[in-house]
């Protein structure tokens, strides 16, 4: 125990009884005890703290090293000619709709939406009689 042999341990008992006499040394074995307890906590402690610091210090560097590859696609968007920034399209709005006007008029050379085809008006749905289905049936495997 604590790199001593067993003769060093005896040393060490046979001066404390020599020194505390037997009625105090049971009192000074459990303060002792207390004592190492005591230590060993806060050395735990000390411990966990020093590892939670060096877990932010390793999540702080991670988020950093996210945030510049973040910029940089950012920054490589930027260069698009059809990407525009939302902070000034926002702004736009807030101007017109406070009755401004945009700084560069609206030109429109086609038209936003078209309709694809006519609304029908009235829906005709026709009934298919069961010797119909059997006719498509018998031409469908005579098919294959």
């Amino acid at each position: 125990m604590f790199g001593m042999g067993f003769t060093e341990i005896l040393l060490i008992a046979v001066v404390a009884i020599l020194f505390l006499g037997p009625d105090k040394l049971p009192d000074a074995m459990v303060k002792i005890a207390k004592f190492i307890r005591s230590t060993k906590k806060a050395l735990t402690d000390a411990k966990n703290t020093i590892d939670d610091e060096l877990k932010i210090a390793e999540l702080k560097e991670e988020a950093l090293g996210y945030k510049a590859k973040l910029d940089e696609a950012t920054d490589e968007l930027k260069g698009f000619k059809n990407i525009s920034n939302p902070v000034d399209d926002l702004q736009e709005a807030l101007n017109m709709a406070k009755g401004g006007f945009k700084s560069t008029p609206l030109e429109v050379d086609e038209p936003i939406a078209t309709q694809i085809e006519p609304k029908q008006e009235e829906v005709i749905l026709k009934k298919k009689k069961s010797s119909d289905k059997l006719k498509e049936s018998i031409e469908k495997k005579g098919n294959i």
